[in-house]
């Protein structure tokens, strides 16, 4: 359940600051241990069963995987959509006609190598030329992350960089050196709750523990965006039914009789290898 003791009313000001300047801002506590617990819980059914499953668990790299799932196989997921400051987020960014185009997790397991600094897809031309946000993805931990278990890393304002000439969503190794001295590790605590650009370079670091780290994914775009076409969000009918208007009217999804099996769309050939520790200013291994 929601921690009661968040406040009902949040910054406009400070959510625009925080995510068109760093491009990445944060609520601690937004939930408690025992929700996340339950939540944990859940995705490790999910990711059993995505093993076990022809193409249910996209590698990002060495023991790394990313799974989309159905919203209703996690107890918490309307907690998620409906928290107050998930919802503020939304609207001060992509506006009141925001969409929920994507729900997954990813698991970094040990033995996950650095990722290459990316952005998990090229940049729209809403914000190579408008200088327009227009999309968000939300992330909650399921563990008290530690230097050892591959904290994420992000590089604060890059989500505005063009990568002009090269690849659009790998920076040339050339640029690593600033993606370092900008790089900021975020040690995320169970009831924490992101939202960043995806557009904002970053990368999972190598997970030298013997716990995974598993992070829930919430996808969500303005009207304009496009990343619906990459995924494919299903609800059952009764399901779909029995959520409030209010949070139908923000899901794109297909309402179905039964659940299909999802056909992951969201391949990112460039993190399959993973990077050595040696390659981490950029400099070989």
């Amino acid at each position: 359940m929601n921690d009661s003791s968040a406040p009902a009313q949040y910054d406009v000001a400070a959510i625009m600051r925080g995510l068109y300047g760093d491009g990445f801002i944060a609520c601690k506590g937004a939930f408690t241990r025992e929700w996340v617990t339950q939540l944990g819980e859940d995705i490790d059914v999910l990711f059993r069963q995505a093993l076990a499953q022809p193409g249910g668990a996209l590698p990002r790299g060495p023991n790394r995987f990313y799974v989309e799932i159905h919203p209703e196989r996690l107890r918490g997921f309307v907690d998620i959509i409906t928290h107050p400051w998930v919802v503020a987020v939304c609207e001060a960014v992509l506006g009141s006609e925001y969409r929920i185009v994507e729900a997954g997790f990813d698991v970094p397991g040990p033995g996950a190598l650095h990722q290459p600094w990316h952005r998990d897809f090229p940049a729209p031309e809403a914000t190579l030329t408008g200088r327009r946000l227009n999309s968000l993805a939300f992330n909650i931990t399921t563990v008290d992350v530690t230097e050892e278990m591959g904290p994420f890393e992000i590089a604060p304002g890059t989500q505005w960089d063009t990568l002009a000439g090269g690849d659009p969503m790998f920076p040339a190794r050339e640029l690593w050196p600033r993606y370092e001295a900008l790089a900021q590790r975020k040690l995320a605590q169970m009831g924490d709750i992101s939202a960043r650009s995806a557009l904002t370079i970053h990368r999972g670091t190598a997970n030298r523990s013997n716990k995974s780290r598993p992070v829930f994914v919430l996808g969500v775009d303005a009207p304009d965006a496009r990343n619906a076409d990459k995924h494919d969000l299903q609800l059952t009918r009764p399901y779909y039914d029995s959520l409030p208007e209010q949070v139908r009217r923000h899901l794109t999804c297909r309402v179905v009789d039964t659940l299909d099996p999802i056909v992951q769309e969201h391949t990112i050939d460039g993190l399959l290898e993973g990077v050595s520790p040696g390659e981490r200013m950029g400099m070989g291994g």
